[in-house]
């Protein structure tokens, strides 16, 4: 092995220590509707910043690789929904509303009266469903691959989940959601919850998405799970909206666990952009 590429899969290394190290130094459980809610807060600036995970997923899966950068110049709560990671399920369904009301629950009890929020494909679905019904906490949106209607995925996506099982489900994801929670049931009942909630997805109507005055980013890879038709529709439709398509798959643009290329330098173009987006 070259000696520079050696010294490069070291600080690789070092650097997944570091996350993981702080990962299980800052993390926090509040009783949140019924449910044992855990989250982790990053960095100390003025202005809040709330992350919201994919399905199937966890904080460090999701986020990783950008959480670091944005927690430099703000404070980040970074929160694990019902049944995901940390978090244990609880005997109810999954919904885009219940998440919507569980995270406005977990940051009245943090004494937050206002945040920004970014929700990476289902974290950005919820993050509509608190700006429809919680206009009051919402400063900004970041909706990351976010769908708001069925047809908004590409043909045959929804047509997937009625033969689902958890060997479909990526490595990558079952192995961050066990390093979260050594529970094999636990992981199952993830995969449950969210194929379940998925075949019962229901469109957000247009009147709900016109209604959200909160300055928005909206942000999707030109071969993502959600169509970029949809996501050009949702920029125009929000009243307030930006939008940016990036190259690559779903998440790619944010280095999540089961982005291909590992040393992409997309994703800090893309949190440079998040950053100027939220200071503006």
């Amino acid at each position: 092995m070259h000696r520079k590429s050696a010294i490069i899969i070291l600080l690789l290394v070092i650097t997944q220590l570091q996350m993981n190290a702080q990962h299980k130094t800052t993390g926090h459980y509040a009783t949140v509707n019924g449910l044992k809610m855990y989250y982790e807060i990053h960095g100390n600036g003025n202005r809040t910043l709330v992350l919201l995970h994919g399905g199937g997923s966890t904080i460090l899966s999701t986020f990783g690789r950008i959480l670091p950068g944005l927690a430099t110049t703000r404070r980040v709560i970074a929160v694990e929904l019902q049944a995901h990671g940390h978090t244990p399920d609880i005997d109810r369904p999954l919904s885009f509303e219940q998440d919507a009301d569980d995270v406005a629950t977990l940051l009245k009890q943090l004494h937050i009266d206002k945040a920004d929020f970014m929700g990476f494909s289902n974290g950005g679905t919820t993050s509509l469903q608190i700006a429809i019904r919680h206009p009051q906490l919402v400063n900004k949106l970041v909706l990351a691959s976010a769908a708001y209607k069925r047809d908004g995925m590409q043909p045959g996506f929804f047509e997937g989940f009625q033969h689902a099982s958890l060997a479909n489900m990526p490595q990558p994801l079952k192995e961050a959601y066990l390093e979260a929670n050594q529970d094999p049931k636990g992981l199952q009942a993830m995969f449950d919850r969210d194929v379940a909630r998925m075949i019962a997805f229901k469109d957000i109507s247009d009147a709900d998405i016109k209604a959200i005055q909160a300055p928005a980013l909206v942000i999707n890879s030109d071969a993502d799970v959600v169509r970029t038709e949809h996501a050009l529709v949702l920029s125009h439709i929000l009243p307030h909206a930006r939008l940016a398509i990036l190259p690559g798959g779903h998440g790619d643009y944010i280095g999540e666990i089961c982005a291909t290329d590992k040393h992409s330098k997309i994703p800090a173009l893309v949190m440079a952009m998040i950053e100027a987006f939220l200071n503006d």
